[in-house]
């Protein structure tokens, strides 16, 4: 399964690192799986992804997967951004 996830899918040409893993932290999101949520998080701010950008495109599912999904993960991320020393107030909204 890594193999083929991290071998076959994400070696693809086509998107950037950046744009694979907001499409994974959307689809993961709109899932509800918190523990791959996370580590794609903290992939996603490797590969260069803000944390703008992060937020921003998880509040954009709102209107397609609602609050009490969209909350949790925001939570998820700003547990993340503060692991990472990051200043988790300024991009997350409070719950």
């Amino acid at each position: 399964m890594v193999e083929f996830a991290f071998g076959d899918i994400y070696t693809r040409e086509g998107m950037t690192k950046k744009e694979q893993s907001l499409v994974t932290i959307s689809s993961l999101v709109t899932l509800g799986t918190d523990p791959q949520i996370e580590l794609h998080v903290n992939t996603a701010l490797t590969v260069g992804l803000t944390k703008e950008d992060i937020v921003g495109a998880i509040t954009h599912l709102i209107p397609y997967i609602g609050f009490p999904r969209v909350l949790n993960a925001l939570n998820i991320v700003k547990s993340v951004l503060s692991q990472r020393g990051f200043d988790s107030t300024a991009a997350v909204p409070t719950t």
